[in-house]
């Protein structure tokens, strides 16, 4: 079965990111928890996903994305103050640890859609929290292999992602 839309794909992988000549390793994804997806609903770039196209278990890949095509370019006006105020408790109080550089806070905007904000700087009125992918400006280098490849079930395909091993269990 070949990798393409409503599959669900099973993939293990090295993700470096970086220029031709200076790279640096950012993630290996390995066997004991391989990334599971359905082809086509991943949320992850366009351009990675169609790499994929057409592989079946056991194929290794191996390609390279750059920035515009995979997260773009940071976005400068993603950059937001809040004020220090916000992050105080009941008490006055602010959590300890919670505000650190590259900590990741948890928001929600107007329509409730989750996004988190990566603490750049802290000063004594304002948390500069940072809302661009992490990636964005990043170019990115990949290599692995898919492990496994079957059909999305409906009610997968209806959620928008997998369920079981790998996946959502509800």
């Amino acid at each position: 079965m070949k990798v393409e839309a409503n599959k669900v794909v099973k993939i293990i992988y090295e993700l470096e990111i970086g220029g031709e000549n200076e790279r640096e390793m950012l993630e290996i994804v390995q066997d004991d928890e391989p990334m599971v997806f359905i082809q086509g609903m991943s949320g992850l770039p366009e351009a990675f996903e169609a790499q994929l196209n057409g592989l079946q278990a056991g194929d290794e890949f191996k390609f390279s994305i750059d920035a515009a095509e995979g997260y773009g370019d940071p976005d400068p006006e993603a950059i937001i103050d809040f004020p220090i105020e916000n992050f105080k408790i009941e008490d006055g109080e602010i959590p300890e640890g919670m505000l650190e550089i590259g900590n990741m806070i948890p928001f929600s905007n107007d329509e409730g859609n989750r996004m988190n904000g990566r603490i750049v700087e802290i000063t004594e009125e304002f948390v500069i929290l940072d809302f661009n992918h992490p990636l964005a400006g990043q170019n990115m280098h990949f290599s692995g292999k898919v492990l496994a490849v079957r059909d999305a079930t409906k009610d997968e395909i209806a959620h928008g992602h997998v369920h079981g091993e790998g996946g959502v269990v509800h």
